[in-house]
């Protein structure tokens, strides 16, 4: 081996590993950003028998997130590729920390009323939780190259699962011994303290202070993007976030069957966050307190999936495996282990009920790769922008599937119908993968 070449294995054996710190802050914010999400589904038995709404009613309120998480992706994008993730994103938390603080003082009011600020009040944690996951996307796209890329996506991701399992048996303690505005209180000032960290340890790759050149030639030489925020602290004008580029992705066939496919696995993710504790006590005689710790048996399954997919994925990257057949294999697999939920209908024993649980919120987490099929096909210029339209087309679930939820319970009575509306999403998106998607590569802008 030649000097030179001794010298640049020395650098590149020496390279920091701040991409990792980096993922772990996001599996924390993401951690507290589904916990705010799933504050209402835990609070929602106590919640809707003390102000005394219906099933259908708790189906809207259930919904109201995703409503209004859904109109504002593209404008979240669109900021973050105007501003950057890093201060886009310490907006986004420190609001959808302040009106999830709020919500705990609906208990003072009741009828209408209640209903009417409670939707409100989760329609703008919504507004405020937008551009999360596209900021996500973003940061592993600068920050990783493509070989790690589904592992670094998966931890992120993993950590839906992780809220249930942490902060689960948390709310229903609270729940049983300071009620269920308890819950909003505690969460909300979690939340506003945490962009303190957030300000601390997030930075630009070139920016971070504790990041050498060595790493960051290792990440822009895999294909990371670690350009992608400078010069954009002041807000200045670049040529990236542009509508008109909408069209050219929802024209491209993969794009549209990997937002298909993300539409079905979010119908999953929002059954387990919304309307799962109803039915551990509603449909299997659970108390809130037992439901709380019952619910973390499948997240904790959810949260190995999810790291295992991305590794999976990863591995089979790094031994010769193509793109196409390291993100789809995993995907599919787990959605076939999603359907088995189904088979809860036909159980009637606990733990064959939580084992079934157990195993589809595992497949779903091996599954759940879409954002890092987002890092790996969106084009460059308009990242923030493409995961928007992603997050956007995949939340669309995040209204349907409590409403139809609602309606499905309040027609019937029964929660069978719901886990076979649920399992269906599974194959669909199934389908999608195999046969919509087709070869996963970047999108060149026109």
């Amino acid at each position: 081996m030649s000097t030179a070449q001794s010298a640049v294995a020395d650098i590149t054996a020496k390279k920091t590993n701040v991409r990792w710190t980096i993922v772990l802050v996001l599996f924390l914010i993401t951690v507290i950003n589904y916990a705010d999400r799933a504050t209402i589904a835990l609070a929602g038995p106590v919640m809707s028998k003390e102000l005394g709404f219906s099933p259908v009613e708790m189906g809207y309120i259930f919904s109201a997130f995703g409503w209004s998480y859904v109109i504002c992706q593209l404008p979240g994008g669109w900021l973050l590729d105007r501003f950057g993730s890093k201060r886009v994103y310490a907006y986004s938390i420190f609001f959808w920390s302040l009106f999830t603080l709020v919500t705990g003082g609906v208990s003072w009011f009741a009828g209408t009323v209640a209903f009417v600020l409670t939707f409100a009040l989760r329609f703008l944690v919504g507004a405020a939780e937008a551009p999360s996951f596209p900021a996500n996307s973003r940061i592993v796209a600068a920050w990783f190259p493509a070989n790690e890329r589904g592992t670094a996506s998966a931890i992120f991701n993993s950590a839906q699962y992780a809220a249930t399992v942490f902060f689960a048996p948390l709310m229903g303690w609270l729940i049983h011994n300071y009620g269920w505005h308890s819950v909003f209180a505690v969460m909300g000032v979690l939340g506003i303290l945490f962009v303190f960290a957030w300000h601390k340890f997030i930075h630009d790759p070139k920016d971070h202070p504790n990041i050498n050149q060595a790493e960051i030639d290792y990440i822009e030489q895999g294909g990371g993007l670690v350009n992608m925020d400078q010069g954009k602290k002041g807000g200045a004008k670049t040529d990236g976030p542009d509508l008109k580029y909408i069209k050219q992705l929802l024209s491209n066939r993969m794009m549209v069957g990997i937002y298909i496919a993300q539409y079905c696995i979010n119908a999953l993710t929002y059954f387990f966050i919304t309307w799962f504790p109803v039915y551990l006590v509603k449909e299997k005689g659970m108390s809130i307190l037992k439901a709380g710790f019952v619910a973390a048996i499948p997240a904790v399954c959810g949260f190995v999936g999810g790291v295992l997919g991305g590794v999976i994925s990863d591995f089979m990257l790094k031994k010769g495996f193509s793109l196409s057949t390291a993100r789809k294999t995993p995907i599919v697999l787990g959605m076939l282990m999603s359907m088995s939920m189904v088979v809860c209908n036909y159980v009637t024993m606990e733990w064959a009920v939580i084992f079934f649980m157990s195993l589809a919120f595992f497949g779903k987490g091996i599954g759940a790769l879409g954002w890092a099929v987002n890092s790996d096909a969106a084009p460059k210029q308009i990242a923030g922008l493409s995961g928007g339209l992603m997050n956007t087309c995949g939340n669309l679930s995040s209204i349907t599937t409590p409403i139809a939820i609602g309606y499905i319970l309040q027609a019937t009575g029964s929660f069978n119908g719901a886990l076979v509306y649920v399992g269906v999403h599974a194959f669909i998106a199934i389908v999608s993968y195999l046969f919509i998607v087709g070869e996963i590569k970047r999108v060149e802008l026109k």
